[in-house]
Order: C-alpha cells, then structure tokens, then sequence
C-alpha cells in the first residue's frame, strides 16, 4: 500500500469516529437519573426543606392566644404570727388571668407568617430549578471534556502513524529529521492535554457529585452526548413567560404581601389589648370567702414613639419591597436575554464552523496529504492543519455544550418551558 493511500485511509477514519459521534441521541437517560437523585438528596434542597416547614410551623404560634397566667398568694395581718382564721383580712388568694389582643391582630400574626413561608415555599421552587441547571451545566462540561480526550485520542493515533512515515521518509533520505522532531513533540502535547483534562474531569465529577448529594456512591457515569432540539420560543415570550411563572417573582410578591399586612398589624396597634382576671379569696372560720374579676386595658399613650415609627417602618419596608421586586424583574430579563443571546450566538458559530470552517480544514488537510505523499510537502504543514482542524472541532463541541447550558439556564429562569422553547 502506497504512502498517499496509507493517509488517506486513517484521515477518513478518523472522520469516520468524529461523524458517528455526531450522531443525534434521542434521550439521556443518565442525565435524568442525576437530576432525580439531585431533588431527592441535595443538602441544599433538603434544607429548603426543613426551612419551609419551620416557617409552617409558626403559623399556629403566630395565631395563638398569650399563656394565662395563673398566681397564688397569702395575705397576713400583722408580723408577729400567722394570723389565717384569727383576722378578717388574712387569707389565700388564687387568681387567672387571660390576655385578648384587640379583635384582627390575630389574625394578621397569622397572616403575616403564612406569606412568609409562602415565599419560602416559592424560592424552594426556584432552587430546584436552579439545582437541576446546575447538575445539567456540570454534566455537559464533563461531557465535553470526554469529548475533547476522544478527539485527541484520534488524533493522537494519526500523529503516531505521520510520525512512522516521516521516520521512512528520512530514512530513505525524503524528510528532514525536523518532521520527525516535530510529529514527536505534537505526540507528547497531546499527552500533556490529556492528562490535563483527566484531571479536568475529576474536578467536575467532584462539583457534580456534591451537587446531587451523592458522598460515596458509585463512580459517575460517562455523559452522553447531548441531544440536540432546537429552541424556537422568542426572547420577548420568554420574558412574559417568566413574569407570569418566575417562582423568585412569586416570592418577592409574597414578601410584599407580608409587608402590606406587617403595615396593617402596625395600624392595629394604636388599639389597646385587654386581659380578663379572675380572683377567689378563701377566709376560715367565720369570714366569708371572696371573690373579684378584673378587666385590664393597655393603654398606648408613647404612640408617638412606638406606634407611629412603626408604621413608618412598615411603610419602608413596602417600597423597600416593591424596589426589590422591580430590580429582580430587570435581572431576570437581563439574564433571560443574555443566555438567548448565548444560545443564539452558539448556533450561528456552530453552523459557521460545520458548513465552513471544518470543511475548509478537511479540504486543506486533503491538498496537504495529496502534496506529502508525493514528496512536495512537509510533515509540519500537515501537522499544523491537523492542529487547526481539532481546534475547530474542539470549538465546536464548546459551542454546542454552551448552547446547552444557556438552554439549562433558560429553563430556569422562564419556567413553563420544555426543551425545544415551547410552553408546558
């Protein structure tokens, strides 16, 4: 077999590898395994979780009447003995008083705790979406780091195979020992990149399997490619499908709520509270027992210096939260609309690189082949356009994953959306 035929063959191979694995999947089944393991077990969500039922628990304590208070005493006349029986003003006195907050303070405690944990509940939401885009982001760069090791891999083989014909070729006296020199330095680089991605893949097995909450399971299974769909929903829909769903736009509304009703339980409190008590006196002997009920009513005469500031607190704190709540709308759509553009701008580089700049760099590996194998070419041309061309691929597997991360993020952000743009 000749040389020019010997080159030909292995170059189309290893295309061969790069168009089968550019093969489209039709699910990842890995992938939506982490994802449910990630709900069930993450620390953070299982924490969310416990903090929601904290805030549900203090719902009942907000609405709850004050303890009664319960007292027993003995009153003595005189200093000099115990006077029980002998003195008409000596007796046991035992008494129970219940405090009353005014009529609908009640209620607005209740209130007030039950929004928060509605907000709770509500950013609980937004951290799953956020834990799902997390393990999908840290599982596509594992995959394309699996990916760039396999494209060394080929090329690797190739440079060992250049590198045997360049050994021929200066044998026979055709080359310079600089080919020779050069295919053995491109040998080791690859080596050196893969190794370095080895450690790559550690480092985000080891992100990827804190975010699951997996401790010392089983080892990480290899990703899949991801499967491409295309996302066809609008910016500006998928703004508007943000506002209507965004479960942290959901929040910062609960949050305003309990601020509105923080302002009315801060109104209420110009009006007094009122306890009831009731007190039986027991006497000995002769002397009849006793018995008195009380009514008490605070009386908020320091409004200027307690109330008042209160409400304007509260009132504070409603713009405070209507300013936070528009300042989230702004970051969620300038988020929306910089991961679009990602999304977007992967595309068109993805096409670029597909209909243009790899097949040019095949085209030019080709010229470059037919040139060596007849003696008119050097090992080093080919070997810098080999570099060129995994450079593009590499490029755009990196284009393709940041497609599917921006998607990742989009779903979070704009929930109500499936994998290809449209609404649930």
């Amino acid at each position: 077999m000749s040389i020019s035929s010997r080159i030909f063959k292995l170059f189309f191979l290893f295309f061969g590898v790069f168009l089968i694995a550019a093969a489209p999947v039709h699910s990842d089944p890995v992938l939506d395994g982490l994802i449910d393991e990630a709900l069930k077990n993450s620390p953070e969500i299982k924490a969310s979780e416990a903090r929601i039922e904290a805030a549900r628990l203090r719902i009942p304590q907000a609405g709850s009447l004050p303890d009664p208070m319960l007292m027993a005493g003995y009153q003595n006349e005189g200093f000099d003995r115990y006077t029980y029986g002998e003195m008409q003003g000596s007796q046991w006195m035992f008494s129970a008083t219940q405090q009353f907050l005014f009529p609908g303070k009640r209620r607005l405690k209740e209130e007030m705790t039950e929004r928060d944990a509605e907000s709770l509940e509500a950013m609980h939401e937004l951290l799953k979406l956020k834990t799902v885009a997390r393990v999908k982001e840290l599982y596509f760069d594992i995959f394309l780091a699996h990916k760039n090791i396999d494209l060394l891999k080929d090329k690797r083989e190739l440079i060992v195979r250049i590198e045997g014909l360049t050994l021929e070729r200066y044998a026979a006296g055709k080359a310079m020992q600089q080919d020779v020199i050069m295919a053995q330095t491109e040998k080791y680089m690859l080596l050196e990149k893969e190794e370095m991605l080895k450690q790559k893949i550690l480092s985000l097995e080891a992100m990827l399997s804190a975010a699951i909450g997996r401790h010392r399971g089983s080892a990480l299974p290899k990703p899949l490619e991801p499967v491409y769909q295309p996302f066809s929903m609008d910016i500006n829909a998928a703004v508007d499908m943000a506002m209507q769903h965004s479960p942290e736009l959901k929040s910062r509304n609960k949050m305003i709520e309990a601020a509105n009703t923080r302002l009315a339980m801060a109104q209420k409190e110009y009006y007094p509270d009122f306890a009831l008590g009731g007190t039986y006196y027991n006497r000995a002997r002769d002397f009849p027992d006793m018995w008195a009920a009380t009514v008490t009513i605070n009386i908020p005469v320091y409004f200027q210096s307690k109330q008042k500031p209160a409400v304007m607190e509260a009132k504070a704190n409603i713009s405070q939260a209507n300013q936070e709540l528009d300042a989230t709308r702004l970051m969620i759509e300038a988020a929306l609309r910089d991961n679009y553009s990602m999304l977007r701008s992967s595309e068109k580089l993805m096409d670029i690189y597909q209909k243009g700049l790899l097949l040019k760099s095949r085209q030019d590996i080709e010229q470059a082949l037919t040139g060596y194998s007849t003696g008119s070419g050097e090992a080093v041309n080919i070997i810098s356009r080999l570099k060129t061309l995994l450079d593009y691929e590499s490029l755009y597997w990196g284009q393709r994953v940041e497609r599917e991360k921006a998607i990742a993020r989009l779903h979070a952000i704009a929930t109500g959306l499936r994998d290809g743009g449209e609404k649930k």
